[in-house]
């Protein structure tokens, strides 16, 4: 009887455990790995482009945003960034520094390249935006925080 109710109990266990063991991974469904080099769009209409990245995972590019509260004209501004690079991760995390070209501000996006249910990749993004104020007294409005997602364009 006991032997009876202990190969019950492995086989219930077995059965609880095949629907999770069977499911493939995002990495072994799609072997491919999520990259940055390339053009990008994200939920807002901004557009980025990311050169090579180095093998220390080094990048720059152009972002051009469709957003904006500055009342000059919105230019392409210079992105900086660097990745864990991609041999070492298949969604690998990177950080990126835009220096605006149109205002007194710059932005800091981080965040983590993705491959979706379809293989698909897209960046999700987290971003402090950090705008010049005249003193002190205005810092504490100075940096706003927000998020994005970026698509393959390219």
């Amino acid at each position: 009887m006991a032997m009876g109710t202990a190969l019950l109990g492995l086989f219930a266990l077995l059965l609880g455990c095949s629907g999770t063991s069977a499911e493939p991974r995002n990495s072994e469904r799609f072997p491919r790995k999520c990259a940055l080099t390339g053009n990008w769009k994200n939920d807002l209409a901004s557009t980025m482009q990311i050169g090579s990245v180095s093998d220390s995972g080094v990048f720059s590019g152009v972002y051009l945003t469709a957003v904006s509260a500055s009342s000059s004209r919105i230019r392409p501004s210079p992105l900086q960034g660097v990745q864990h690079q991609v041999d070492q991760r298949a969604q690998p995390t990177f950080g990126f520094t835009v220096n605006w070209s149109f205002s007194e501000s710059i932005a800091v996006f981080t965040g983590q390249c993705f491959l979706d249910g379809d293989g698909k990749e897209q960046l999700k993004t987290t971003w402090l935006l950090r705008e010049e104020v005249e003193s002190v007294a205005e810092d504490w409005g100075a940096t706003k925080v927000g998020t994005n997602t970026f698509y393959r364009t390219k």
